[in-house]
């Protein structure tokens, strides 16, 4: 039965005083407390004190469906209690206490109107976000149940993580502090100056004892404890934040794990305004009063600053031009610029066709493209019949439509269209 504080108990029948099963009446004239009655005791027409067998009534019943056509109130209620009884998870447990359900329709039922349900969802979310600013925690502290990095010892990362030990969880720094005291030992024959040093020792001893707690405290209070994860959460900052983030790191621990956040923070959103408002000053300058002329003007600017780069180029061939070897170096430099990978990447090998579906269906020119290009033959085979079968409508065919028909890298869909215009698959616009 229910717990005397369940809002789901019912009080008995004022008629009969049995256990109250739906459906059953309310007399909507009397209560509080609210007059129940039985189907029996209601139909021939049971009355009590200020109760009359002709005040208008309610029918009670959970017997409608609310989240799901096939599913009524009452095995809604059934399905919730359930769940709480037996555990998230346990299914079959449920579907046994239900009865009337089986163990994947509840499963199915609870992850969607009551996990999945973006409703439900939104108020998760809120109430998440109305729980984050009540405790206002935009640090990121270190708590036991962190998987903590495990670097070898004596390693690069190892030492600049303070020698920190994993399996112990503590640090390798300050260790010999216990060696002052392994010598001394109070006897009753100690003279007062020699007793004098000996406690001093132990207050040295204890004052770097709370030394390491603070350090300690300071790494886990700031999240210091894994080194890369805090170096990616400076990265989502701008360069410029970044310098002061690492300028500031010294500060960190006389301000606090919230404070310096807050510090860092401020600061970044100060960036961003002075960004924006140094924009906005340069469109005002250049006569612009709404954003939609600001594109324009960022389009044509990009435009102006190409073509200024290309004169820039041009003379300094023409400049070039009348020395042989120093026309040649200055080749060679733009060659590397424009055809060597970014730094810090290498280019991938080629792709090994073997065994991959429609290789029989390439030429040898068309293998060599798909192993440097990285493209399996299906999806090149794809990307050709549409970038062929537009060209027939359109007569011709400009990159800009191929890139718009294939949704892969730009430079790969450049490649492609380069060698299908040169094989004579498809032409030019």
């Amino acid at each position: 039965l229910p717990s005397p504080g369940d809002p789901f108990d019912k009080p008995p029948c004022r008629g009969c005083s049995s256990y109250l099963t739906e459906p059953y009446v309310k007399c909507a004239e009397c209560g509080p407390p609210p007059f129940l009655l039985c189907l029996q005791c209601f139909t021939r027409g049971f009355e009590y004190k200020k109760h009359q067998s002709d005040h208008t009534y309610e029918i009670m019943t959970s017997d409608f469906p609310v989240l799901d056509p096939n599913w009524t109130a009452q095995e809604e209620m059934s399905l919730l209690e359930a769940v709480m009884d037996c555990g998230f998870g346990n299914w079959q447990d449920v579907a046994n206490q239900m009865c009337t359900k089986s163990k994947e329709e509840c499963e199915k039922h609870y992850m969607k109107h009551f996990i999945n349900n973006p409703l439900f969802a939104s108020t998760l979310l809120k109430l998440r976000q109305a729980e984050e600013a009540q405790h206002h925690e935009t640090a990121i502290p270190f708590h036991s149940a962190d998987d903590p990095p495990r670097p070898t010892f004596d390693s690069l990362l190892s030492r600049d993580m303070a020698g920190y030990m994993p399996a112990r969880a503590d640090f390798e720094f300050d260790n010999y502090a216990e060696w002052d005291l392994r010598d001394i030992d109070f006897v009753e024959d100690d003279s007062d100056i020699l007793h004098a040093l000996k406690i001093a020792v132990v207050d040295i001893y204890h004052s770097r004892l709370k030394e390491r707690q603070r350090r300690k405290k300071i790494i886990r209070d700031h999240g210091l404890i894994n080194l890369r994860k805090f170096q990616i959460l400076e990265r989502r900052y701008p360069k410029e934040v970044q310098e002061l983030y690492e300028t500031m790191r010294r500060f960190a621990r006389i301000l606090g794990p919230l404070e310096h956040d807050k510090f860092i923070e401020s600061h970044a959103l100060e960036f961003e305004l002075r960004r924006e408002i140094k924009r906005l000053q340069e469109y005002r300058a250049a006569g612009i009063t709404n954003f939609c002329s600001a594109r324009t003007y960022e389009h044509l600017k990009k435009s102006r600053d190409e073509e200024r780069l290309k004169r820039t180029m041009l003379s300094e061939v023409l400049q070039y031009i009348q020395d042989s070897s120093a026309c040649q170096q200055w080749l060679s430099r733009q060659a590397d610029i424009f055809s060597s990978p970014s730094p810090g990447r290498r280019s991938a090998p080629p792709l090994n066709l073997t065994g991959l579906p429609g290789t029989e269906k390439l030429n040898e020119k068309e293998k060599e493209l798909c192993q440097m290009v990285r493209l399996v033959p299906g999806a090149y085979l794809e990307y050709k019949a549409a970038l062929v079968n537009e060209c027939n409508k359109q007569g011709g065919l400009r990159l800009a439509q191929a890139r718009a028909l294939i949704k892969i890298d730009v430079n790969k869909t450049r490649k492609i269209y380069d060698f299908l215009i040169r094989e004579g698959y498809i032409t030019k616009a």
